[in-house]
């Protein structure tokens, strides 16, 4: 018998390794935009933690470019290595090609670290923050703003796309404490409202809520990464409820569109496509990108 269940563990941890490259699209639909206002598909990618040998995540990255996105938002935890610009920079190619906006996450300024998995089973899983980040973020926000990208770490901009405007209000990693919420300059019309964060923390939601974001986006959480089939995640890392860990919400209630949530915000939290490199595993909860498509409110 034990050695029946020492067999099913090895199996269980095998396929969470493999888990880690099965890499998948989800498709969403949020009806937001103005009556009669045709569709905007917006690729969130988020959670990348890419190494330098990861050809075949930096191949399934540059694939998404054939969905041909009308915009790109990043929402972080890009690298988790040194060298990992580079290649994180040529998986990014096809992408940069189009309208886009990025915030940072802990690990594109902090390399990753060994950690005790029981930590993360703590209210507050953060360690002591380290002073110094050791990771090469500067460069990295650098050629993504050379490339027309709009930098979002606690700032506002606009994004033209397709000659209509699309205005972003994000902040930098509140994981870290790092978030400050821009001041509000922005009253131009605009076709979309979106606020834009590394970790979904709670006030930062709120602060995206009552500044009239029509949908706000995040990552940091990867969905659990270790989830148990219909039950779902164990954790989020942050201070969001499980059953927000991942996919398409409301918030601070139920979904717009449901009963209760009139006074809701659309939220979306990816899953993200990587893992730290001491944890590569993952158990339903596949690494994934996120095809959102706004669409009017009169055509759902």
């Amino acid at each position: 018998m034990l050695g029946g269940v020492a067999a099913l563990g090895v199996a269980g941890l095998a396929y969470a390794h493999l888990e880690t490259k099965l890499f998948t699209l989800r498709r969403v639909t949020v009806p937001v935009l103005a009556p009669s206002e045709r569709d905007l598909r917006v690729l969130h990618v988020s959670d990348l933690h890419l190494t330098p040998d990861q050809q075949r995540k930096i191949d399934w990255v540059r694939s998404l470019a054939a969905l041909e996105p009308d915009l790109v938002i990043d929402t972080g935890d890009n690298i988790a290595h040194h060298d990992a610009v580079d290649p994180l920079l040529h998986a990014l190619q096809p992408l940069l090609a189009a309208p886009g906006a990025f915030v940072m996450g802990s690990n594109d300024y902090y390399s990753p670290t060994f950690k005790n998995p029981a930590r993360y089973l703590l209210p507050d899983a953060r360690g002591p923050m380290r002073r110094t980040p050791d990771l090469p973020w500067d460069r990295m926000a650098a050629a993504m703003r050379d490339a027309g990208w709009a930098d979002l770490t606690n700032r506002r901009d606009a994004v033209d796309v397709g000659g209509r405007r699309v205005a972003l209000a994000g902040v930098d990693d509140p994981h870290l404490d790092r978030d400050e919420f821009p001041e509000t300059t922005d009253d131009e019309p605009a076709l979309l409202r979106l606020g834009v964060a590394h970790a979904p923390y709670q006030r930062v939601l709120d602060r995206m809520h009552a500044d009239g974001a029509d949908a706000i986006i995040a990552g940091h959480t990867h969905g659990g990464q270790l989830c148990l089939p219909f039950y779902g995640s164990l954790v989020t890392n942050c201070d969001i409820d499980r059953g927000r860990a991942k996919g398409l919400h409301g918030w601070p209630g139920p979904r717009p569109d449901e009963p209760g949530g009139e006074d809701s915000t659309w939220l979306h939290v990816s899953a993200g496509a990587g893992t730290s490199p001491y944890a590569p595993v993952r158990f339903a909860c596949r690494p994934e990108a996120t095809l959102i498509t706004f669409t009017a409110r009169d055509r759902i």
